[in-house]
């Protein structure tokens, strides 16, 4: 089972998503396909992401059975943690006081 997350892509992002998976919720893509179709099918989403961004979680053989891939401009970063996958939030700038 793969899950992948969107988040203000393109639409014919999410129509090739939504061949081959199901949309439970607006965004969110689940099904079972596959490895070569969920490998298709991340490299199509991560090529046209633009200015929006997407999650996916799929079966590995990991530690923790599970590998997290992203694209596009996230404030959260999938960190490698000797081998486990742990997510750090980036920092915001605030603005300087004027």
């Amino acid at each position: 089972m793969i899950v992948i997350s969107t988040t203000a892509v393109p639409d014919h992002v999410r129509g090739a998503l939504s061949r081959w998976l199901v949309e439970p919720a607006p965004g969110l893509y689940v099904g079972t396909v596959s490895a070569r179709v969920r490998d298709e099918l991340w490299s199509a989403v991560s090529a046209a992401i633009a200015d929006g961004a997407a999650v996916c979680v799929h079966p590995a053989e990991t530690e923790q059975g599970f590998q997290i891939r992203t694209a596009g401009e996230r404030r959260r970063h999938v960190l490698d943690f000797d081998g486990l996958q742990l997510v750090g939030l980036q920092s915001q700038q605030l603005p300087e006081a004027l």
